[in-house]
């Protein structure tokens, strides 16, 4: 038997369309899941070898569901990202008419994509949200709402039409996914990577979320996402989610790695792995000072000056 992947499914959404980017699966059995959790969990389980699910999009920012399953439970790794270009088609059964359409669905992360349009075109529909954009297709099919925003693709798989295409309020959005495996060692650094982890604060003060940054800032570390989510514990009491540029193997982002772990409750280290959005040739050299060569150079002389070398 194959290898399997899991992914939000049913058939016909955009983490599918997304994942079949991916070269290897044409070795992989794809099986979708109902929702994050349960595709995220089959690797947790190992009834599948990886989970591929959204993480953020360019209009609403990062996908909570996946994140808080990042958060909790049983560690996971993230191997690979992918970005998908993202427009809407209102799909409904044959014959509906725009007039006719009393009730919406989609998954919620759709929503904030669509918001202006639905309001401009069916300001009178009810939204109900489903566990993925292709769910809500299928409900459409069965007659428990009158349209859904998926993708134009899912309406031959499910007997629909597209009323409506080129859905989205804003232009060039996208929604990025990422594949999630359990713990291993991360692959070799590419040139144009980067390190996600969880942050917890050892306690609240003033300038806690300062410390937190400098870690990254004094090693000239630029940062792509810094989420907060709550930890359950009560009002006030965050994680923080981060994306940072580079490799766990780059010499300034293992130190600030060592620094948060110093400082932090608890590091919760998610991946380090390829950008989806550059290649290694378009990525900036690091700040002054902040090389590994840098690094290297500044530990020798620390040593010789421990030896009386100096």
């Amino acid at each position: 038997m194959p290898a399997s992947y899991a992914y939000l499914g049913p058939e016909g959404t955009f983490t599918e369309v997304a994942l079949r980017t991916l070269p290897e699966t044409a070795t992989r059995e794809l099986i979708p899941y109902v929702s994050v959790q349960s595709a995220l969990d089959a690797v947790r389980t190992g009834e599948a070898e990886a989970a591929f699910v959204p993480i953020e999009n360019s209009v609403e920012g990062g996908i909570t569901t996946t994140l808080d399953e990042l958060v909790a439970g049983a560690p996971l790794m993230i191997y690979r990202e992918v970005l998908l270009s993202i427009t809407f088609a209102l799909l409904v059964r044959p014959g509906t008419k725009l007039s006719d359409i009393k009730t919406v669905s989609a998954h919620p992360a759709a929503q904030p994509q669509v918001r202006n349009w639905l309001k401009k075109h069916l300001p009178d529909a009810h939204w109900e949200s489903a566990a993925s954009n292709a769910d809500a297709a299928r409900l459409v099919q069965e007659g428990q709402y009158d349209a859904a925003f998926a993708g134009e693709f899912a309406a031959a798989r499910y007997g629909l039409e597209a009323l409506e295409t080129g859905i989205h309020d804003a232009e060039n959005a996208q929604t990025r996914f990422v594949l999630v495996g359990r713990p291993a060692r991360p692959a070799a650094p590419t040139g144009a990577d980067k390190t996600s982890v969880v942050l917890w604060q050892r306690d609240d003060h003033p300038g806690g979320l300062r410390d937190l940054l400098g870690e990254f800032a004094t090693r000239g570390i630029n940062l792509m996402l810094l989420q907060s989510r709550p930890t359950g514990a009560g009002i006030g009491n965050y994680c923080f989610c981060v994306d940072a540029e580079g490799h766990i193997s780059d010499r300034r982002v293992a130190e600030a790695l060592m620094g948060l772990k110093r400082i932090c409750l608890q590091v919760r280290y998610l991946g380090s792995y390829p950008r989806a959005d550059m290649q290694p040739g378009d990525v900036q050299p690091p700040r002054p000072g902040t090389s590994d060569d840098e690094f290297v150079s500044a530990a020798d002389w620390v040593a010789r000056c421990q030896d009386g070398r100096f």
